[in-house]
Formats: C-alpha cells, sequence, structure tokens
C-alpha cells in the first residue's frame, strides 16, 4: 500500500503542480477526472498485484511479456528503460526547486541531496526502499490532507459553488482524456515497482494492498483539487500550489511542509531508481547497486532544468507513451482467455 501510493505521491503530486495541471485546470469539472483517475487507481493497483503475485514476477519485463507478448513486450520494456530516468530527472530537479524557491538554500544542494539520499537507499537493496515508503508515505501523506483540510475549512468552500473552469493551457482537451493521461504516466514507476515484489508479497495481502493504496491517492488527489479550486483561479499562477494553499489558509509551517513535499520526491526517486535498476538486474547484487547509482548521476546534469517545464513537457509525453501498457492492464482480464489467467 505504501509503495503504491509512494511511487506516485512525488514531486509534481506533493508541490500540487500535477493535481494543478491535470484537474484543477478544468475548474469543477476536474473533480470528475480525479473521480475516474481514482478508479483506474483501485483497478490498477488490484489487478498489477495479482498479476504479479500469481506470475511471482522478480521485475517488470516479466509482467510486460505476460501483458504483450514479447514483440510488443520489448517496445514497452525500451519505454519503460527510458520513462524511469526521466521521471527520476524530475525528482532531482524538484528537489532543487523546494531547496531553492521555499527553503533559500542553493538549488544544487537539494540536488545533491537527493541524489545522495536515494543512492543510499539503492545500496540497501529492495529491504531498503521497502523500509524508506513505509516511514515516509504516512508522513507525506497526512501533510497533504491536513493542508487541504484546513485549506477547506478556512475558505468554506464546501458550502460554495465551485468556479467553471477558465480558457488556460491544458495538457488536454478534455477531462476525461486528462485523467486517462495523468494515471498513464503514473502507472509505469509503480509497475516496475509493484513487479517486484511478486516473490515476496502473499497474494490476498499484494491485492488489497494495491486496492487501498489507489483509494489513497484518489482522497489525496480529491482533498488538494478541492482545495485548489477554493483558490482558483489565482493558484493557477503558482509552481508550487500547496504551498500557496497552506499560506492563503494560514498555515505558518512552511519549512516544515517544504520538507515534507521533500520526502514526497525522495520516495518517487527511490522508486524510479529502483525499477531501472531491478529491471537491468533482477538478482540484485552489485550489479543491482550500480545501476541504480548510475541512473541517479546521469540524471543529475539533466535535474539543472526548470521543474515547472520539466512537467508540463515530460509528464503529457510520458503519459501517451504509457498508454499502451495502461490499455494492456485494463484489458488484461477481458484479453486473456480464462485458462491463460494465473490461478
Amino acid at each position: 500500500m505504501t509503495v503504491y501510493a509512494g511511487t506516485v505521491i512525488g514531486a509534481g503530486f506533493a508541490s500540487g503542480q500535477e493535481i494543478m495541471q491535470f484537474f484543477i485546470s478544468f475548474g469543477v469539472y476536474g473533480l470528475w477526472g480525479v473521480g475516474l483517475a481514482t478508479v483506474l487507481f483501485v483497478y490498477l493497483g488490484l489487478l498489477i498485484m495479482f498479476l504479479a503475485t500469481r506470475l511471482q514476477t522478480s521485475n517488470y519485463q516479466e509482467l510486460l511479456r505476460y501483458l504483450l507478448g514479447k514483440r510488443a513486450g520489448r517496445v514497452m520494456d525500451f519505454i519503460s528503460l527510458l520513462m524511469l530516468p526521466g521521471g527520476l530527472v524530475v525528482m532531482l530537479a524538484g528537489s532543487g526547486a523546494v531547496f531553492s524557491e521555499q527553503l533559500g538554500l542553493p538549488r544544487l544542494l537539494g540536488t545533491s541531496l537527493a541524489a545522495v539520499v536515494t543512492c543510499l537507499v539503492v545500496m540497501k537493496g529492495l529491504p531498503g526502499v521497502l523500509t524508506a515508503n513505509i516511514i515516509l508515505v504516512p508522513l507525506k501523506i497526512s501533510a497533504l490532507v491536513v493542508v487541504s483540510l484546513l485549506a477547506l475549512l478556512h475558505q468554506g468552500a464546501l458550502l460554495q459553488p465551485f468556479p467553471d473552469a477558465l480558457p488556460v493551457n491544458r495538457v488536454a482537451g478534455h477531462w476525461s482524456w486528462s485523467s486517462v493521461l495523468y494515471v498513464s504516466y503514473n502507472m509505469v514507476v509503480p509497475v516496475a515497482v509493484l513487479s517486484s515484489l511478486g516473490r515476496t508479497v502473499p497474494v490476498g495481502i499484494g491485492m488489497l494492498g494495491g486496492a487501498l493504496g489507489g483509494l489513497i491517492l484518489g482522497i489525496t488527489a480529491g482533498l488538494i483539487t478541492l482545495a485548489g479550486l477554493a483558490f482558483y483561479p489565482e493558484v493557477l499562477n503558482y509552481q508550487v500550489p500547496v504551498l500557496f494553499i497552506a499560506r492563503s489558509a494560514g498555515f505558518m509551517l512552511q519549512s516544515l511542509l517544504s520538507l515534507l513535499i521533500w520526502t514526497a520526491i525522495l520516495t518517487t526517486a527511490i522508486a524510479g531508481a529502483h525499477g531501472f535498476a531491478s529491471r537491468l538486474a533482477p538478482g540484485g547484487g552489485w550489479r543491482y547497486r550500480l545501476a541504480g547509482i548510475g541512473a541517479t548521476l546521469l540524471a543529475m546534469p539533466l535535474a539543472s532544468l526548470d521543474f515547472n517545464c520539466l512537467v508540463q513537457l515530460l509528464y503529457p509525453l510520458f503519459g501517451y507513451a504509457g498508454l499502451i501498457l495502461l490499455f494492456a492492464l485494463i484489458l488484461a482480464p477481458v484479453i486473456k482467455k480464462r485458462g491463460n489467467l494465473p490461478s
């Protein structure tokens, strides 16, 4: 549950930037998008853990081969290999943005510190990844929920009509397609991480964790969207909407909230490095560590790019690239004959 939620709630989610781009920008219709995304997150989390535990997968290549076959699986495998380090770049850039814009510290310090922590956790292997999520994920979810609820109470937003959408730049022309793209790009890292748990988690616990993780993601995204709509359209002008919402609602612990957002960045950066490393070295050991650390270090130079621009450019691209995997997962129980499904 915490691993699934932790891989999705990264810099873009926790800062509110993702939620603003994909949901809040549509005004009240963004809530319909959150509802659709929640259903997909719950279904996909449950399905991925069912398949991973039944197939006893140790990396996402095995799951891709089952879902797409050898040829299409190889294509998606290559796309995923590009997307995982790409997501890592965004997380490191987000770390630099938090340090420079919110804490008044050098951007390079934030990027470097996130890279160092990621490398240290990767050195511990899968147990380190699980431990990091168990510790950090509840903290960041609690912070986002508290800030969102405070904002709603402060504004009395639930007693007021929600605003209509304004003509602004969006990642998609319709809220439903925006929601699908949001889930699509957000599933690549979870698939990479959750598929590595196929031999370590019991089937029932895995499926329950996947479903609950998806529900937590949907509820958290919904609260942030509601809070953002309470400050719409002013919220559209900020790179870190959650901090703007917190300030507007009178939440004074800005530094603490910034650090909690930073923990969100860490868990997703760790998940991206782990997913990449477990694909190249499913057996673990020194090759796993070398792949994870190497990907993190190679992401450092690109992490100097603007965080907001990276989210606007890469995430929609990741969404379109991940559509193959998304639809394969959604349709798996229908396309696969009953006899071919793991039982």
